[in-house]
């Protein structure tokens, strides 16, 4: 759809985010889109007028109250008479009163952050992000999550997006020497920046560093380019050292909109930010440093470095002049201009690969899509209470299976999981979470969602702790106070032992308005209690949906942790559990035996750390024959890979066992859990029996069957898992169902 999209900002005077916006709104224009800006106006109307686009006069560069009241007046008009689709604003003024307006009338509201705010003095709380954010770099994405509490699914990444016919090689600078009277042949540092206080750090520098420079490189001439509240006295300034210096060395130019043929004439260019971008698309050396810190010299070794943080230095070291002099020392005498030239082609051809304005206008048009999507679409907000956050691979496994399964529904799913830690939770999977022990948020969450799903795994169950089963309970409970639905995904039920507590299940859980349940012995158990058998459906864990990272990845895991590679792996994973005592012993014996007997190499895998691995090292200590435990803190997305390299799998572990069945893995599984039990006779695959029942030589008969046939174990799995998988698919059809229900029904 070929939206009509207004662009607030608060001027159109020379700067980074200013330019980035009369790019993108050119390039849009040339899409097909119809585009209509709002500004206080500047050096820029020319230029975008001359492209097509209408402009309009509003003073959002103003926090004076009468005059955020006349421009909330006018952007008011303004969207009416020109029936705007998508309003997309650029900084915190346009943000606020758009969102003010957003409120009361029906267009899609679109940001951009281009930079970090000040957070200080309520400002925090005035700032409207809108239904989607387009975040000029990764850590600018983070920023807007951890201030503001944006969720990353609302977030797009895009670039300062830069024409390359407009800046490159061939751009012609003769204008520009004659107006400055620079000298060709002379080397030629081009700096380009806002002079104002907070942009003129390196400005400063520079100045004050030109007497040193003028010595160490000969004929060496400066053009400072821009305005701002610090140029007079920047210029009196340069005045000064020009005299000591006995010639105009430095020359400043104020503001410009030439920026093209200005950065032209340069040799060497220092600056941030897009002012950088722009100079490499021109095939210039660039030194990256300003106020915000010192990458230097721009190289293939800084790409990473510079990516993260949008050119803007944001992280690293401050700008010194030691650093800034080593640099023009190296880009001016050590380095001949044929280095100069190619190291200014890999520049431009970053610029080509990643800073494209087409791609700029993609990352906002999808940005715009999504929003328009969420303004047209019935949005469900979703709450997913469940053992996260604890290190637990299982259930990790289990809220990104739930997540992504959910989210395969429709981006109009929102989903909030509760953590006990939410911000690894954030970061390592890129799920929204709240802290489950915090009663504001929980509360809150709960009390803006359309359904909570408990869920999945073996919550409701009083074997580890009462306290445990009473907390997912009064979620539950909680939910239905509120009035919202209540779904439990995918559940293990018990053992519940208490009777006190067994009421307590039957009590709330009949409550619930849909239960999904991944085991038989589940179901009966709930049944036993008393629960309606209506709301219950069994269906399958939702981790036999999961797929594992490639295998050259996981290969590279196993040597980082000099696991060797020349004999077939098997897979252990263990965890401490009551009556532990004589099986570590014999469970010892079998893995040398296999080592020994079967030229194995034995891989200890933790599903949850450190608890497993301290058991893992009670097995191997008890061992006389060489093993290996593996100490990375892995993903479930991970763990599943490494197990996909295994010949067999040996596991207490439930997940283990469904990641080698996911994998095709052959297993055998140890009961501690009926849960083992079941999935092991669902998979038709070999049971070592109950801990305490342990019987070597019966697990020695199985692993020699595995071992002469394999191919039977593998086919019996691939057959298996694809059931388990549909029916793992079914937990989010039932869920799609019960929010499609209306309330009453």
């Amino acid at each position: 759809m070929k939206y009509k999209i207004l662009m607030a900002l608060m001027g159109l005077e020379i700067g980074g985010a200013e330019t980035h916006v009369v790019e993108l709104a050119k390039e849009l224009k040339q899409q097909g889109f119809d585009i209509v800006i709002a500004s206080n106006g500047g050096v820029y109307e020319k230029e975008l007028e001359d492209a097509g686009i209408k402009l309009y006069k509003v003073p959002m560069h103003r926090r004076n109250l009468f005059t955020i009241v006349k421009s909330y007046f006018m952007m008011k008009h303004i969207i009416k008479k020109e029936k705007i689709d998508i309003v997309h604003s650029h900084a915190r003024i346009p943000g606020f009163i758009t969102g003010l307006l957003h409120k009361r009338m029906q267009f899609t509201f679109v940001t951009s952050a281009h930079w970090v705010f000040y957070t200080g003095m309520g400002l925090k709380y005035l700032t409207n992000w809108g239904q989607k954010v387009v975040a000029v770099s990764e850590d600018i994405r983070q920023y807007l999550m951890e201030n503001y509490k944006v969720w990353n699914k609302d977030i797009f990444v895009t670039i300062n997006g830069i024409d390359t016919e407009k800046f490159s090689p061939k751009t012609d600078g003769s204008k520009v020497r004659q107006e400055f009277g620079l000298d060709e042949t002379k080397p030629t540092l081009v700096y380009v920046s806002r002079m104002d206080e907070s942009r003129a750090f390196v400005a400063r520098q520079l100045i004050d560093m030109a007497p040193e420079l003028a010595k160490q490189i000969p004929g060496l001439q400066m053009l400072v380019v821009g305005g701002g509240d610090v140029y007079d006295e920047l210029l009196a300034k340069s005045a000064e050292i020009n005299k000591t210096i006995g010639r105009n060395c430095i020359q400043m130019t104020g503001g410009r909109i030439d920026i093209n043929e200005l950065i032209a004439v340069g040799d060497v260019f220092v600056g941030v930010s897009r002012a950088a971008l722009e100079a490499m698309a021109a095939g210039k050396t660039t030194i990256v440093a300003g106020n915000e810190g010192y990458i230097g010299l721009f190289g293939k070794d800084k790409l990473e470095l510079a990516q993260e943080n949008n050119f803007c230095c944001r992280g690293c070291a401050m700008s010194t002049e030691k650093l800034l002099f080593q640099d023009l020392d190296v880009a001016f005498n050590k380095m001949t201009a044929e280095q100069r030239t190619e190291l200014g082609q890999y520049g431009r051809e970053v610029i080509f690969q990643y800073y494209s304005v087409s791609r700029m206008a993609l990352d906002c048009v999808k940005a715009y899509d999504s929003a328009w999507q969420q303004s047209h679409t019935k949005q469900y907000n979703v709450v997913m209470s469940g053992y996260y956050g604890f290190n637990n691979t299982g259930d990790e496994a289990i809220m990104i299976s739930m997540h992504k399964n959910i989210q395969n529904l429709g981006d109009n799913y929102n989903i909030t999981v509760l953590s006990n830690k939410p911000e690894e939770t954030r970061d390592k999977y890129g799920i929204e979470a709240v802290y489950r022990f915090g009663v504001k948020d929980v509360f809150h969450a709960v009390k803006n969602c359309d359904v909570l799903l408990s869920g999945g795994g073996s919550l409701l169950q009083d074997s580890t702790s009462t306290r445990s089963l009473m907390y997912y309970l009064s979620i539950t409970a909680m939910a239905k106070m509120m009035g919202k639905k209540v779904m439990l995904y995918a559940n293990g039920i018990g053992p519940v032992s208490g009777k006190r507590n067994r009421r307590f299940v039957k009590q709330v859980v009949n409550k619930a308005d849909l239960i999904t349940l991944r085991e038989e012995n589940s179901y009966e158990e709930l049944l036993s209690m008393g629960v309606d058998a209506k709301k219950c459906f069994v269906t399958a864990d939702p981790v036999f949906t999961m797929e594992a990272v490639p295998r050259e990845e996981a290969v590279d895991l196993l040597r980082k942790e000099g696991i060797p590679m020349d004999k077939k792996l098997v897979v252990v994973s263990v965890r401490n559990w009551k009556g532990m005592g004589k099986f570590i012993g014999r469970f010892a014996k079998l893995c040398d035996l296999i080592v020994k007997k079967y030229d194995r190499t034995i891989v200890f895998l933790a599903m949850q750390v450190p608890n497993d691995i301290h058991v893992s090292e009670q097995v191997k200590e008890k061992m006389k024959e060489d093993a290996y435990i593996l100490q990375g803190h892995y993903s479930p997305y991970q763990v599943m890979g490494i197990i996909s390299l295994a010949d067999f799998i040996l596991s207490m572990r439930l997940h283990t066992l469904i990641f080698a069945a996911s994998q095709k893995i052959p297993l055998i599984g140890f009961v501690y859990d009926p849960k083992i039990a079941y999935y092991l006779k669902k998979l038709e695959m070999p049971s070592g029996g109950k801990l305490k029942e342990f019987d070597m030589e019966r697990t020695i008969k199985m692993i020699e069957d595995m071992i002469a046939n394999k191919e039977k174990y593998v086919n019996r799995l691939g057959e298996k898992e694809r059931i388990l998988e549909e029916m793992a698919h079914k937990n989010e059809v039932y869920l799609q169902q019960l929010l499609q229900t209306r309330k009453g029904k």
